[in-house]
């Protein structure tokens, strides 16, 4: 008998969010040349930008004329980008194009150059504007906005980090509130725009094989992973005021938990997935000193821009637990660095072992001590891998691990995924707040963490290209991290 696998579905076709005008501080700067340029290029070749927009860039120091900056705008998409700069649709997109210089003392000329651009799209545009401004900036920028009215009916994108303490954060809440309504505001994490992040969702409440077994009765641990290669380079002065706690873990590693950990929500609404996010956030018990390790590796104090006495960690390892029915006794294990021996970005739930073992520990079966993980790959090209025991084809009643794997790419193609910022930029053009962070949840977040910083672990050293102090191996108990032991 022969099977056939059905092809794998079209996208689903939507319909182009609103014509728009779209502001970028800080357009010159990284973040816009490698993710957000290059991002809504590929929108707009895939014809999911706006039937009508404008682009300014816009920040302190201008890059010459409008033509100065869509070169530097193409050199971007040349560099960075993901689909190729054709002729034709790059001449459609640059004509798009302008820069306005601004600062956070002298925003008018910004102001008319955006008024000037929504009249010649005519009533129907909505306004963006997108901060991607260092966070020492962010309070009197946004005063700017509120004070030329460019905030008027905008909408706001905000980069992290949304403060470093809860003081700071609940200052910055309460500027934003004298200028702008929350639900102006998106608070971009750009983990939670992975497809494999939402597929934490898809695969709990899509499918009744997980979600119940998605409970301490059979889920060990949880681990989320995001191991670095790369040193600072070049970032130490963000560093040098930030460290990997306030960097990753307060931020994309502790909204990734939320999403793993939350209860199913009443409907699949932004109002509702926030809601039970926040319940996970108030549920965290306070983090133990004990439970900590913070590292620093060997050179970081040599970078150009750093401290020669620094005490900023580029290494945390945190076990966090929740205090709900569901989880009740399952850690939490959370993981993050610079310089270590590979780079990956992974969510692992483990299973428990089942009551009664019935095979011998020989073989390829001793040296597998985890049984069953379910594993989510952030890459940009996801999987989800399923870890299982199985017989060995052969005479003997032999034991060995093998996977269950499945890849996006193979099963749906890949020319319809987006990149997490083109995601998330899309969905604040269409108004959909599912994916960003609310002012509550960010303060609870400080408010766990506060106490920590205020009194952190001992920085221990570690080797460039291993995995971190010995005190974060040691976190992980028995069972170890999934990386570095499996990590192919």
């Amino acid at each position: 008998m022969s099977t056939t696998v059905a092809p794998a579905p079209a996208a689903r076709k939507t319909p182009p969010p609103q014509d728009h005008v779209i502001v970028i501080f800080g357009a010159t700067g990284d973040l816009a040349k490698r993710k957000l340029f290059p991002g809504l290029f590929h929108l707009f070749a895939a014809g999911l930008m706006p039937e009508d927009f404008r682009i300014i860039g816009s920040g302190r120091h201008a890059p010459g004329s409008d033509d100065d900056f869509r070169e530097l705008v193409h050199d971007a998409l040349t560099e960075f980008g993901r689909r190729e700069v054709r002729d034709d649709t790059w001449e459609e997109f640059s004509k798009r194009l302008s820069f306005t210089a601004s600062s956070a003392n002298d925003g008018a000329e910004l102001a008319d150059a955006v008024r000037r651009a929504e009249d010649s799209i005519g009533h129907t545009a909505r306004r963006l504007l997108y901060l991607s401004v260092p966070p020492s900036a962010m309070q009197s920028m946004v005063r700017m906005l509120g004070t030329t009215g460019l905030v008027a009916g905008a909408r706001l994108i905000m980069e992290k980090p949304f403060g470093t303490d809860l003081a700071s954060a609940r200052e910055l809440n309460s500027v934003l509130s004298e200028v702008v309504d929350e639900d102006q505001i998106f608070r971009i994490d750009h983990f939670l725009g992975k497809e494999a992040a939402q597929n934490i969702l898809a695969f709990r409440f899509a499918n009744g094989l997980f979600e119940p077994a998605w409970n301490r009765n059979h889920i060990s641990h949880v681990q989320i992973d995001v191991p670095e290669t790369l040193t600072v380079e070049g970032r130490a002065n963000f560093y040098e005021g930030t460290g990997a706690f306030r960097d990753m873990v307060v931020t994309h590693l502790f909204q990734l938990l939320g999403f793993v950990a939350l209860e199913p929500p009443v409907r699949l609404t932004p109002k509702a997935l926030h809601d039970e996010k926040a319940k996970v956030f108030d549920a965290m018990r306070p983090l133990r000193r004990d439970k900590v390790a913070f590292g620093q590796y060997d050179g970081y104090r040599d970078e150009d821009g750093v401290d020669p006495r620094s005490r900023v960690e580029t290494f945390a390892a945190i076990e966090v637990k929740l205090d709900t029915w569901r989880w009740e006794g399952v850690p939490f294990l959370l993981r993050t660095g610079k310089a270590m021996a590979e780079g990956r970005r992974s969510i692992t739930i483990g299973f428990k072992e089942p009551p009664l073992r019935m095979f011998a520990d020989e073989g390829d079966f001793a040296r597998c001590q985890r049984p069953n993980e379910l594993v989510f790959d952030l890459a940009d090209t996801p999987q989800i891998t399923v870890d299982v025991r199985a017989k060995v084809p052969g005479p003997a009643m032999e034991l060995g691990a093998a996977p269950l794997r499945l890849n996006f790419a193979d099963a749906f193609g890949d020319s319809n995924g987006l990149e997490a910022y083109e995601r998330l930029v899309l969905d604040v053009m269409r108004g959909d707040h599912t994916l960003f962070t609310r002012s509550d949840e960010i303060e609870r977040l400080w408010e766990v963490s506060d106490p920590l910083l205020q009194n952190p672990p001992e920085i221990q050293k570690y080797p460039r290209g291993s995995w971190g102090p010995d005190a974060a191996l040691e976190l992980a108990g028995r069972r170890g991290w999934r990386l570095p032991e499996r990590s192919k």
